[in-house]
């Protein structure tokens, strides 16, 4: 298989880590507020940053764009879906950083949880359909094309700074609240 698209599979492990680390900040709830509210802000920040500044951009400045090209049809079908996700999940997550705002710790919670189970079907979907239909319908030197514009945008909106939400995520989960085994 081509690895033109690695970029985006890679970035849909990084972005599962952080929807685990998510789903075990709950335990905070009534334990530690102020940690809670803390660790669901920088994974705000990640997601709106990594998830959506680098890895939405690139699907829907790039690869959206190309496969809609090679397929009028995918405009209104799976396309279309991912672009709605993708709009669904910005609202998801301003909705929470309000809740967070106003103290409101489980109603943020309850939307963690909307934003982490889509997200995760959303990661899904793109993993087992869109991206297999990307590989059918380019040629090789043109996902290779699509894998340099991929590069071209990480490096355009900081290599360094992506590195470093990563970083995050791995400070984030070495909290002993926070360490794997306790969802």
């Amino acid at each position: 298989m081509n690895n033109s698209l690695k970029i985006l599979f890679d970035e849909h492990e990084v972005i599962s880590n952080a929807i685990e680390l998510a789903k075990k900040a709950k335990t905070l709830i009534g334990a530690n507020d102020e940690e809670y509210e803390f660790t669901v802000s920088e994974l705000i920040r990640f997601f709106r940053v990594y998830a959506d500044q680098y890895h939405h951009h690139k699907e829907e400045e790039i690869l959206f764009p190309e496969m809609m090209k090679k397929n009028e049809l995918l405009a209104d079908g799976i396309v279309r879906e991912m672009f709605d996700n993708h709009t669904y999940f910005r609202e998801l997550i301003r909705d929470i950083e309000l809740d967070l705002e106003e103290k409101k710790y489980k109603e943020a919670s309850v939307k963690i949880d909307e934003y982490t189970e889509a997200l995760l079907d959303h990661i899904a979907v793109e993993n087992e359909e869109l991206f297999q239909t990307a590989y059918s319908l380019f040629t090789d030197d043109e996902l290779e094309n699509i894998f340099y514009r991929f590069a071209d945008a990480d490096r355009e909106l900081g290599e360094i700074k992506k590195s470093e939400l990563v970083d995050l995520l791995h400070t984030l989960s070495k909290k002993p609240s926070l360490e794997p085994g306790e969802i």
